[in-house]
């Protein structure tokens, strides 16, 4: 489903670096893996040029056959929205908008009618353990509950890729581990992918398999 060719990044500049060279790896459809390492090693930037968010110096990266770095910014923009979800590490929910209004925001982008909408997000929200929170606002939710969200939110218009970048790294102990799980659960629930990024060996430990990222290179653990 997903096949990563050989990838590299360098940036310019005084502190001139390296950041990854010659990444190759392949993720089936159903898999979740775990891309672990240091702090600055390059693992978010792995994740913005799988996503297309950046551009890599060299190699490729194919999505359902389809060379994403041979595609213009439009185009791009457009399998991120129908195809890829989401969930950072600082929730990234919006202040204004409702629960559930958070949830359907990839849907609507996504042109679903409101009947559709409705039925979708009240079944993620049930089954991130926040049925019948839909109508709540962001600011009385735990983080624990704000990131619950952001899972629905990333998995709502069913995605073939999901990143998961720290999504664990503002929450205590007791709640990461809940979020982990469930990120897991949703993730292999709804037939996608997943890819977690993440310096902790713990929440390595809830992937399918885990890769090492260092300076010359990505390897299994």
């Amino acid at each position: 489903m997903l096949s990563i060719r050989n990838l590299s990044k360098s940036f310019s500049g005084p502190r001139a670096k390296t950041v990854l060279l010659d990444i190759s790896f392949e993720l089936a459809e159903g898999d979740y893996v775990a891309v672990m390492g240091e702090s600055g090693i390059g693992k978010s930037t792995l994740l913005n040029l799988i996503a297309g968010l950046d551009r890599p110096d060299s190699g490729q990266v194919f999505l359902d056959g389809a060379d994403l770095c041979a595609l213009g910014d439009d185009a791009l923009t457009l399998i991120r929205r129908k195809h890829m979800g989401f969930v950072f590490q600082a929730f990234h929910i919006l202040p204004y908008l409702t629960v559930g209004q958070n949830v359907a925001l990839p849907l609507e982008l996504n042109g679903v009618g409101k009947k559709a909408t409705v039925k979708r997000v009240a079944s993620l929200l049930k089954a991130v353990k926040l049925g019948g929170r839909g109508e709540s606002m962001p600011h009385e939710l735990s983080g624990g509950e704000m990131q619950r969200v952001a899972i629905a939110r990333a998995l709502v218009h069913r995605p073939s890729l999901v990143f998961a970048d720290e999504p664990t790294g503002n929450l205590d102990p007791e709640s990461a581990g809940e979020v982990l799980a469930l990120l897991r659960e949703s993730v292999k629930a709804e037939g996608a992918a997943g890819i977690l990024v993440t310096h902790s060996s713990a929440a390595a430990r809830t992937a399918d398999r885990t890769y090492v990222l260092t300076q010359k290179g990505l390897r299994p653990a």
